[in-house]
């Protein structure tokens, strides 16, 4: 079985979860699950980047200790991630031992090799993105906004040479076309890397900032927050037991694509890369949720409590929409109005409509036992060739990321089921007494749970609950390796289904 190893971003502990941090977990997990399917071996890891400099003024705000500060913020995202039903296989948190252990031992290593030094440093410095600024970083004359307050200082700090590694880098990114995605992204990356970089402060002076990793060959600096936070992907399979060692290195990270250029398509490698370590496969970054054309994000106060509509909708409505919405890669509109249309339409109309009926017609016509499909005409063959056609394009999309385009496909056959019931009309062919109408109703009736089955089968890791309940409904358990299950068949024939079930109820 082959390993497959991929991360989220871990999160900045200075704030609540928002849609972003929910979607981009979804997004995760659904790969994950989609592996797992797949007959990977699959490790998902996510978590929390607790130092750094807004973490130690927000702790100072409140008057509780930095620590402290995190272990509420870590509770908030881990419930986030149970109620989201993420399959994640480890939460790191970079105040674990395990992790500062693997952060001190690179930054020794790459200090022993003369890859940092140390030198006085006089520049501008945004607090709100903790890190130093260069006048080719203002747009029009002026530091955006993003960067919040920008103050100029004068310090000693110690310096990665990340310059030296930038010829390196260009080619790396030029010969592995996967390894920025999508691949739009990757000319997004190369285009940043036509400006000479500058080598990276990677210290902090305990005098300003004492919330961090301090350095292992000079206790009066701590580690900057993103040579620290980016670490987390390696020390989360290589600090503990052996079996995690064979997941390194990272088939992919997701990511969002503020974060891509530079901490994690330029910084991450070359750290990396001169610690004679083996860079991940591939990075996935992802767009943002916008509200009005405009960013949601909690400096603009627009935001959406992803739990809230959780609570309303159940995680599974919420995990369709965002991952039927958005084209991984590019931004996405949120709306409530959206999300409920979604719900009533897909969900609602086309899917739930679907099993309660299909359950009831099954009670009443056949007491419940799913019956042979003794004909095979052409509503049956047009069905089937649907589902081939469906399956293949779902299995395409999803193996690529385009899980918009697999849902797509996977909801046109439900419609395409529900059109089947309207031209085979089993409400009608029940009141016939003439045999070859029972033969039809039982066909009919055995073609559209079968269709059934094939939908719950391939929305499992959209949907996993709702998947689980549909294959209780059917009597079956719930499928652990997509392989054959995938293929039309007759594993229903015999089985008991059970009474009718609400799985989307009306708002």
């Amino acid at each position: 079985m082959k390993n497959f190893y991929l991360t989220t971003a871990i999160d900045y502990a200075n704030g609540s979860p928002h849609l972003g941090h929910a979607y981009e977990k979804i997004l995760t997990d659904v790969i994950a699950r989609a592996k797992r399917l797949d007959g990977y071996s699959v490790h998902f890891v996510t978590g929390l980047d607790e130092h750094g400099q807004k973490v130690q003024q927000g702790a100072q705000k409140e008057g509780i200790l930095p620590q402290d500060r995190c272990d509420k913020v870590a509770a908030e995202f881990q419930a986030m991630l149970e109620k989201l039903n993420v399959s994640n296989d480890d939460y790191i948190r970079t105040t674990q031992a395990r992790h500062k252990d693997v952060v001190s031992s690179i930054l020794q290593n790459l200090y022993e090799k003369g890859e940092i030094y140390q030198t006085e440093y006089q520049g501008f410095y945004s607090t709100r993105a903790e890190q130093f600024l260069q006048e080719k970083d203002k747009v029009d004359g002026v530091w955006p906004e993003i960067f919040g307050e920008v103050t100029e200082i004068t310090e000693s700090n110690y310096f990665f040479k990340l310059s030296k590694y930038q010829d390196w880098l260009v080619d790396h990114i030029s010969q592995n076309k996967d390894f920025i995605l999508p691949t739009n992204r990757q000319a997004q990356v190369l285009e940043f890397l036509k400006e000479p970089l500058n080598d990276l402060c990677i210290s902090r002076p305990k005098e300003r900032l004492s919330w961090g990793i301090p350095l292992p060959f000079d206790e009066n600096f701590v580690t900057y927050v993103w040579f620290d936070a980016l670490v987390n992907y390696y020390s989360a399979v290589v600090s503990e037991d052996d079996d995690k060692k064979n997941f390194w290195p990272a088939n992919l990270h997701v990511i969002g694509k503020d974060i891509l250029t530079p901490p994690h398509a330029v910084y991450w490698p070359i750290m990396l890369h001169a610690s004679d370590l083996d860079i991940p496969q591939s990075i996935l970054a992802h767009g943002w949720w916008t509200t009005s054309g405009a960013k949601m994000s909690k400096s603009t106060g627009e935001t959406v409590n992803p739990l809230s509509l959780v609570d309303q909708y159940g995680a599974d409505s919420f995990r369709y929409f965002v991952m039927r919405e958005m084209t991984v890669g590019q931004d996405a509109e949120f709306s409530l109005d959206r999300f409920q249309s979604r719900y009533r339409a897909d969900l609602g109309n086309d899917l739930g409509n679907l099993l309660s009926r299909l359950l009831h017609m099954t009670q009443t016509y056949m007491s419940g036992l799913v019956p042979v499909a003794e004909l095979s005409e052409a509503y049956e063959q047009e069905l089937r060739d649907h589902w081939e056609k469906s399956r293949t394009s779902m299995l395409d999309h999803f193996r690529a990321y385009r899980f918009n385009l697999g849902l797509e496909e996977i909801f046109s056959f439900v419609r395409a089921i529900n059109k089947y019931a309207d031209n085979r009309l089993p409400w009608k062919l029940a009141k016939s007494e003439a045999p070859e109408d029972l033969q039809a109703l039982q066909t009919c009736l055995a073609t559209m749970l079968e269709g059934l089955r094939l939908v719950s089968v391939a929305i499992s890791p959209v949907m996993p609950t709702v998947h689980t309940q549909i294959h209780e409904r059917l009597s079956l358990e719930p499928v652990k390796l997509w392989k054959d299950e995938l293929d039309w068949g007759d594993r229903l024939v015999g089985k008991n289904v059970k009474e009718k079930l609400i799985l989307f109820p009306r708002d």
